[in-house]
């Protein structure tokens, strides 16, 4: 697959190409440099027809009932799962997951839909309170917000945008998808399951774009909600572009510095294959991957040496051609590089040693290829920028420590906080960690990466603005209302109010 043909942009459900090029997005395949995969045409002049798109789909969607609605859900869920392959295929290419990994993601966007129907549904159907009142009963009925804005990650193209997506719908909103630039094709595909499952127009629109075209929607006072997954710097822009339009929904899936605490009594044999895919899955490009490990003196030596012999034996290559298949392939463009030699040149200046140095391989095919790295420090800088800001690349960093009270602290100690894990058999370690680790996600002998989507998924301080996804994604798809019902239209009387003058 690679002559990826974009349609351009959907709205009232239809395809439409720009006549227009305000810019153009040329996507490489990250594996092979030598493939271009696409080539986007943005136009600023969709803009506007995708927003009056979406709210027109919104007064049909709103007005449509929840079983047809949930009918269309399992339509693109039939839809979704029979293109699954294609999905896989297009992710490992436009992204550089191997393909085994993207087919995890392809396969995500169908369990999702029963995921969302089954668990995140309850949450937002109505309540009713009998006898609230003497003789009246109370009900809590969950209203859709409106037009809704989703902007995609590069990472997980389909699966995290998929998850926020079928929230909205669900609870009765539209949708504006707008991808990562890196990343269109593989979102396409999803829109076309939608477009495929009969959703009615304006109920679903994708437009392609760059933060230009994000911040020109974001802002439209039409949009209700804005749902994105990304890094904090872009995070900050859309608060700062929208904290004055007070009816306006704004849930941030930001980035991490996540940690994992190696206590003196972890299994090892257990815990090595959990780190490892903690640490370099999707080559460190997934916002809970592991980045600093806390490990107990006691077992220091022997863990890091375990651990860096498991490492050297990463296979990397190319993410569909690679025989036997690899662990990792390229990170996903020429940025993302020079960010993670830049990270790594930082962490020698701020006195952390070199275990397994980076290095840009040759793995047959020129692409972003890299190895995994490995840096100790025995008295890590608290506040350098190795541990302080989010690498994004396949690199973890060993920290020596005595007692849970100083793990714990240095694992607080980034601005981050979404994803940790300890390691023990002592529960009340764990329920310690639990306790006192500030971080949306807390793992006991479990890696950081791989959440459920049955659990709330977000983090604190710079990680997020506490509107988690996954089953409590769709808490922030809706608004709730009270009503008080009364059937006894004769309990009320004009000589009940006080205050009244006699009647004449």
């Amino acid at each position: 697959m690679t002559n990826m043909q974009l349609r351009g942009d959907y709205f009232n459900g239809r395809w439409n190409m720009p006549v227009k090029a305000d810019e153009t997005i040329t996507k490489r395949c990250p594996a092979d440099l030598s493939v271009t995969l696409w080539s986007a045409t943005v136009s600023y002049e969709h803009i506007e027809p995708v927003i009056n798109s979406a709210a027109s789909g919104y007064e049909t969607w709103r007005k449509t009932s929840l079983e047809d609605r949930i009918k269309c859900l399992k339509k693109y869920q039939e839809v979704v799962r029979a293109k699954k392959n294609a999905i896989a295929e297009a992710l490992a290419l436009e992204v550089g997951k191997p393909l085994w990994e993207a087919a995890t993601e392809a396969a995500a966007l169908d369990s999702k839909v029963t995921v969302t129907i089954t668990d995140s549904l309850e949450r937002i159907s109505q309540k009713t309170i009998k006898d609230v009142m003497p003789k009246i009963d109370g009900h809590v009925v969950y209203k859709p917000l409106g037009p809704s804005f989703v902007i995609g990650p590069f990472n997980f193209p389909c699966h995290l945008a998929n998850g926020q997506i079928l929230s909205a719908l669900l609870a009765g909103n539209s949708v504006i998808f707008k991808p990562s630039e890196k990343t269109i094709y593989s979102a396409q595909l999803m829109v076309e399951c939608f477009h495929e499952a009969g959703f009615p127009a304006g109920v679903i629109n994708f437009i392609n774009g760059t933060g230009m075209t994000a911040s020109k929607i974001t802002t439209d006072k039409r949009v209700k909600a804005v749902f994105f997954t990304g890094s904090r710097q872009v995070g900050m822009k859309i608060l700062e572009n929208t904290w004055k339009d007070i009816d306006k929904m704004v849930a941030l899936e930001l980035g991490g510095k996540n940690s994992t605490i190696i206590h003196h009594d972890t299994n090892i044999s257990h815990a090595l294959p959990e780190l490892l895919r903690a640490c370099f899955l999707t080559t460190g490009q997934r916002c809970t991957s592991t980045s600093m490990i806390l490990v107990h003196r006691k077992i220091e030596q022997q863990f890091i040496d375990e651990f860096k012999k498991v490492t050297e034996r990463i296979r990397v290559g190319h993410p569909t051609l690679c025989k036997p298949e690899p662990f990792m392939g390229p990170l996903i463009d020429e940025a993302a590089m020079k960010m993670y030699f830049d990270f790594c040149e930082a962490g020698k200046r701020e006195g952390a040693e070199e275990i397994v140095k980076p290095r840009a391989l040759d793995v047959g095919f020129q692409g972003h290829y890299v190895s995994p790295s490995i840096h100790y420090a025995k008295k890590p800088d608290l506040s350098g920028k190795f541990i302080q800001e989010e690498i994004f690349g396949p690199n973890c960093f060993f920290v020596p420590y005595d007692d849970i009270e100083e793990a714990i602290k240095i694992v607080n100690c980034t601005p981050y906080g979404l994803a940790a894990s300890i390691f023990t058999r002592e529960q009340s370690l764990y329920e310690r960690c639990v306790r006192d680790i500030e971080s949306g996600l807390i793992n006991l002998n479990r890696s950081t990466v791989g959440a459920t989507a049955r659990l709330p998924f977000g983090g604190v301080k710079n990680s997020g603005n506490h509107r988690p996804a996954a089953v409590s994604m769709v808490d922030h798809c809706v608004h709730a209302i009270a009503s008080l019902e009364t059937q006894d239209d004769n309990s009320s009387k004009i000589t009940d109010v006080t205050g009244l003058e006699e009647s004449r």
